[in-house]
């Protein structure tokens, strides 16, 4: 058999994706050099961005993978470098365009990403664990999604979703973790343990520019923001940093929740941002006969999504119900998200059906150049 020729070998490789910034090594600048001897054997140098690359044994998996299925390929060696300097402003330059600029992309009017910030209220009433599994579920449908765990105080998002390990610096640029398919950044990524943070307003606002701006998600289709309960200085720096941003308001039944889920949503009206709709949570339990435990009340969020429909002057819908799960529950603790995990529940069709909405939802021209010049 003839030796594999320079473009089968390059070709191949073309199919093998970065864990960490999801795209072609060969487009990453990666490959510093790949050539097969006259018995098969290809000997490939991949550049690694910085020395301690936590995914260095998946790429090489992926690589000799990829280049045992060329025909003609005997075995295959693959040597880890680490990149230069001015090849790691180059991959820069390639990712964030020319000069590596920084800001928010997501702010900037020819962005396309939907930006769902999902607020409660109130803690405890599942908002980490909605937020998680909405994301999962628009992954799974094939889109590319981010979450950034705002919630700096009550971080949980790393380990609703399994994540154990820590972001990838390449000098200024912070490369996420991913896990089923989304892109994941949080505070509880960089302390060590269960250590809390005690940060006051202007240390917040900066954590949460950094994580906009530093952290390079690439082209995302949604981002989702999981916000610490209330109307604090989170919500606030959002609406500064993303005003495009609609709001998710996250409830209970019971009433009581509803009232106070309800500051959440009206602080759309002081920010000018979008509501995008009311998820109720907890709705009730399903009996083993087929009947409906209702242990927190009934209809709160029905009148949440009334009541902010007349607040802000347009239609505000109830996104839907869903109901108590234990493996939703249990899929938590687990890190393995029940929408995935089990979806086959009335819990995971509820939130599957959640993430269908929002997957439809048109993402506005508002603000948008749209390259027309008058005649």
């Amino acid at each position: 058999m003839s030796t594999p020729s320079s473009e089968a070998l390059n070709a191949a490789l073309e199919t093998v994706i970065d864990p960490e910034l999801r795209r072609p090594i060969t487009e990453l600048g990666m490959v510093d050099s790949v050539a097969a001897s006259a018995d098969g054997i290809v000997r490939l140098a991949v550049l690694l961005t910085i020395a301690g690359c936590p995914l260095r044994d998946t790429i090489t998996a992926d690589a000799t993978a990829a280049l045992s299925k060329v025909p003609g390929v005997s075995g295959v060696e693959v040597e880890l470098k680490v990149m230069s300097p001015e090849q790691r402003n180059a991959l820069k330059e390639r990712l964030r365009g020319p000069g590596g600029q920084r800001g928010v992309p997501f702010a900037q009017p020819g962005s396309l990403t939907k930006v769902f910030a999902v607020a409660s209220g109130k803690g405890g009433v599942g908002k980490s664990s909605v937020t998680v599994n909405l994301a999962c579920a628009l992954a799974a449908q094939g889109l590319r999604v981010g979450i950034v765990d705002a919630d700096v105080h009550g971080f949980s998002v790393p380990s609703l979703m399994g994540i154990t390990q820590k972001p990838t610096q390449v000098d200024d640029m912070i490369l996420p973790p991913v896990a089923y398919g989304v892109k994941v950044i949080s505070i509880g990524m960089f302390v060590t343990g269960n250590q809390p943070v005690a940060w006051r307003g202007p240390m917040l606002h900066r954590a949460l520019e950094q994580f906009l701006t530093d952290v390079y998600f690439g082209d995302l289709d949604a981002l989702f923001l999981d916000l610490p309960p209330g109307t604090g200085d989170i919500a606030i720096s959002v609406a500064q940093l993303l005003p495009s941003a609609e709001i998710l308001v996250v409830t209970t039944p019971q009433a009581a929740a509803a009232d106070v889920a309800e500051r959440a949503g009206t602080i759309a009206t002081q920010t000018g941002q979008k509501l995008a709709g009311v998820i109720e949570n907890m709705s009730f339990l399903e009996m083993p006969d087929g009947g409906r435990m209702e242990l927190f009340g009934s209809g709160g969020g029905a009148v949440l999504a009334e009541r902010l429909s007349a607040v802000v002057g347009s239609d505000v819908p109830l996104l839907g119900q869903i109901p108590l799960d234990i493996r939703l529950r249990e899929g938590g603790d687990a890190g393995r998200p029940v929408v995935l995990d089990a979806p086959g529940t009335a819990a995971a069709q509820a939130l599957a059906g959640i993430a269908g909405q929002l997957a439809t939802r048109p993402r506005g021209l508002s603000g948008m150049p749209l390259g027309i010049q008058p005649r």
